[in-house]
C-alpha cells in the first residue's frame, strides 16, 4: 500500500506554499527549520516558517488532509491514520513492537512513548482545583482517556466526556474512563455540543490542528458562560529549539502544524471574549528534551527497520545489528533522562521551559461564536 502511494510522489501531500502568516497576515516570513521526518523516516522534506512580526511558527507548505493521514498513519499504533491531541508522545504504554521491539515501531518512537505520564495528568488536573468543581468536562484529543481517569480522582462528582478523531475514544468509554465518547473533530461537533460543558481541556492538541483559531472558537461554543478553557501547548520560545535545531522534539515534523507564542494565544482568547485567569510556563514543562534529541539522533543512524514504506526489508544482519546497537544505546538514554529530570526544577524557571498552560474563563456576555450548525 505504502509503496504504491509513494510511487505517485509526495508533492501531492502538500498544499501550495503560502506567502503570508496564517496568524497575523504579515508577509515577512523567515525559514526557521527544514527537516525530514525524523521519527518515522517516511519520505519528504518539511519546512517551518516563522513570522517576523508576530513570531507565529507554522508548517509551510502545510500538509493536505491526505498528507496528514499518510504521515500520521502507524504513529505509535494510532488508528485511522490520525495523530492525537495530548497523547503526543503516546500513552499506549501497553503496546509492543515486533520481535526486538524495533521492526515496525521505530527506536525513537519507543523511547518517546513514555514521556507523557500520570504525574503530568494529575498536575494538569490540580491546576483547576482553585475553581468550583465542574459538573461536566470535555477532554479534546483524549485518546484512550487517561487524563480524565486521572482527573476523576480530584473531581469525584464531575462527568468527564472525551473527544477524539480515532476509535480510541470509544475504547476509553468501554474502559470507563469517559462517560460519553465523541468521535470526530471538535469544529465538526460543536453544533450539537453547544453550551454543554463547564470545562474544556486541550492538552498538546492545538499544534496538530490545521486551524487553531477554529478549534478555540469551537471550544468556546461548547462551553457554558463562565466555563473554563484549559490549554497546554509547546512553547516555540523555548531555548531548546535554537540549541537542538531539528532534533528538538517539539518541532515534531510533519505532525505539528503550528507553534504559537504565548502572547498570540492570550490576544486571541481576549478577542474571543475570554478573561485569562492564569498562565504557567513552569509546571507544564516536560523533562524530555535531551532524551528526545538523543533518541532521534540515534534512531536516524541505526540500520533501517522493517517499515512498510521502505522499498526493501532489512537483512538478517541489519536486524541483528539494529538490536545490538539499540541495547548499547540504552545506558546513554537512561543518563539523558536522569539529566533531563535533574535539570527540570531549574529549566522550568528559565527560557528552557518547553510548554505553557493557559486557563481562561468564558465571559458571561461573550459574543456567541459564529459556527456552522450553531443555531442562534
Amino acid at each position: 500500500m505504502y509503496l504504491g502511494e509513494l510511487a505517485r510522489g509526495t508533492d501531492r501531500f502538500h498544499e501550495p506554499r503560502r506567502p503570508d502568516c496564517p496568524w497575523c497576515g504579515s508577509r515577512r516570513l523567515r525559514t526557521r527549520l527544514r527537516t525530514p521526518d525524523l521519527l518515522q523516516h517516511k519520505p519528504g522534506t518539511f519546512v517551518v516558517d516563522e513570522c517576523e512580526d508576530c513570531a507565529h511558527a507554522f508548517q509551510n507548505p502545510r500538509l493536505t488532509t491526505e498528507g496528514l493521514a499518510f504521515y500520521h498513519r502507524d504513529l505509535y499504533g494510532h488508528e485511522d491514520g490520525h495523530g492525537d491531541g495530548h497523547e503526543d508522545g503516546g500513552r499506549d504504554e501497553d503496546r509492543d513492537g515486533h520481535p526486538g521491539g524495533l521492526d515496525r515501531e521505530g527506536f525513537a518512537e519507543r523511547t518517546l512513548r513514555s514521556r507523557a505520564g500520570r504525574r503530568r495528568h494529575e498536575a494538569a488536573a490540580r491546576a483547576m482545583l482553585p475553581f468550583p468543581e465542574p459538573e461536566s468536562w470535555l477532554d479534546v484529543g483524549t485518546g484512550h482517556g487517561h487524563f480524565p481517569a486521572a482527573a476523576k480522582e480530584f473531581f469525584t462528582y464531575t462527568s468527564f466526556d472525551g473527544l477524539d478523531p480515532t476509535a480510541r475514544v470509544e475504547k476509553a468509554r468501554a474502559a470507563g474512563r469517559v462517560e460519553e465518547a465523541h468521535r470526530g473533530l471538535l469544529p465538526d461537533l460543536a453544533g450539537r455540543l453547544r453550551a454543554r460543558y463547564d470545562v474544556v481541556s486541550m492538552f498538546h492538541h492545538l499544534e496538530h490542528s490545521p486551524d487553531p483559531r477554529a478549534e478555540l472558537r469551537a471550544a468556546l461554543a461548547v462551553l457554558r458562560p463562565g466555563g473554563h478553557l484549559l490549554v497546554e501547548v509547546p512553547d516555540p520560545d523555548c531555548a531548546f529549539g535554537a540549541l537542538l535545531g531539528k532534533w528538538w522534539v517539539s518541532y515534531c515534523q510533519p505532525r505539528h502544524l503550528h507553534l504559537m507564542p504565548l502572547r498570540n494565544l492570550l490576544d486571541e482568547l481576549d478577542a474571543q471574549g475570554c478573561s485569562v485567569v492564569s498562565t504557567d510556563r513552569r509546571e507544564p514543562h516536560v523533562p524530555y528534551d535531551l532524551t528526545g534529541a538523543l533518541a532521534l539522533a540515534i534512531g536516524n543512524r541505526l540500520p533501517g527497520g522493517d517499515e512498510p514504506w521502505r522499498p526493501t526489508p532489512p537483512t538478517d544482519l541489519q536486524r541483528t545489528l539494529r538490536t545490538a546497537l539499540t541495547r548499547a544505546a540504552a545506558p546513554l538514554l537512561a543518563s539523558a533522562s536522569v539529566l533531563d529530570h535533574a535539570l527540570a526544577p531549574l529549566l522550568r524557571r528559565t527560557r528552557f521551559s518547553n510548554a505553557y498552560r493557559i486557563i481562561a474563563r468564558k465571559n458571561d456576555r461573550a459574543p456567541s461564536p459564529s459556527w456552522p450548525g450553531l443555531s442562534p
